[in-house]
């Protein structure tokens, strides 16, 4: 039986639309919580999938969360043997920080629904889904990243030119946020309330936002999902 390991940072924040789509293809799924997760006893090259989740924590604060070095060298071991990895927001800074490359606070906050520009060799890719032809995407994130060396950048917003890069054959990363659906989101709004109050968001705009957005999002993350899983052999 094919498997997916799912690594998440805050119970919220899940594998949305991704997660549905794995439990279609009668994949045998493993969610762990990063925070909590005993590093040792988890082989980075057991599962045929892994998906690295979002959260509201820098991946260089090493300081306050002593994990982020074990989920660190976690990902190097299964980014170097080219393994299907999938990194979401903060799991895209993760990875790209195990790839070598800096993460540090954006010039401001992206948060909301905007489009992805593709880059020529993101049209050449499973991203090309997601291009601003087809939906927008959600963003929520305050830190950015640069590109690791080796690294191909896919997608670009305006807000934020590091939003999709690959590296090796398996390894793609999103700044933005393919998994999210409308009902999910909803947990968003609870978790993030006092980010939210801070900012001075409108939960009521964002829902309207969502009802806007998400089908088409859903839709165009089915089509990316399937068709990376085929390019990945999984």
């Amino acid at each position: 039986m094919k498997t997916a390991l799912i690594i998440h940072h805050v119970a919220f924040e899940d594998a949305g639309s991704f997660l549905a789509l794995l439990k279609e293809q009668d994949f045998n799924i493993q969610e762990v919580n990063a925070c909590t997760q005993g590093w040792a006893a988890l082989d980075p090259l057991a599962a045929d999938v892994c998906i690295v989740l979002g959260g509201p924590i820098g991946a260089y604060e090493d300081d306050n969360y002593p994990f982020l070095l074990q989920e660190v060298y976690f990902l190097q071991q299964r980014l170097h043997a080219d393994l299907p990895t999938l990194g979401i927001c903060l799991g895209a800074q993760i990875m790209a920080r195990a790839l070598g490359g800096n993460v540090y606070p954006a010039a401001a906050k992206e948060i909301g629904w905007f489009p992805l520009k593709m880059t020529n060799e993101g049209k050449d890719t499973p991203v090309r889904h997601f291009d601003a032809r087809h939906c927008n995407m959600f963003h929520w994130h305050g830190d950015t990243f640069d590109l690791p060396q080796g690294a191909q950048l896919l997608a670009s917003s305006e807000a934020c030119h590091n939003q999709a890069y690959s590296w090796g054959k398996h390894g793609l990363a999103f700044q933005c946020h393919p998994e999210v659906t409308a009902s999910g989101l909803e947990a968003w709004y609870v978790g993030h309330a006092y980010e939210m109050a801070h900012e001075k968001l409108s939960i009521a705009q964002m829902r309207q936002q969502a009802a806007a957005h998400a089908l088409d999002l859903a839709h165009q993350a089915r089509l990316f999902f399937t068709e990376w899983l085929r390019v990945c052999g999984v």
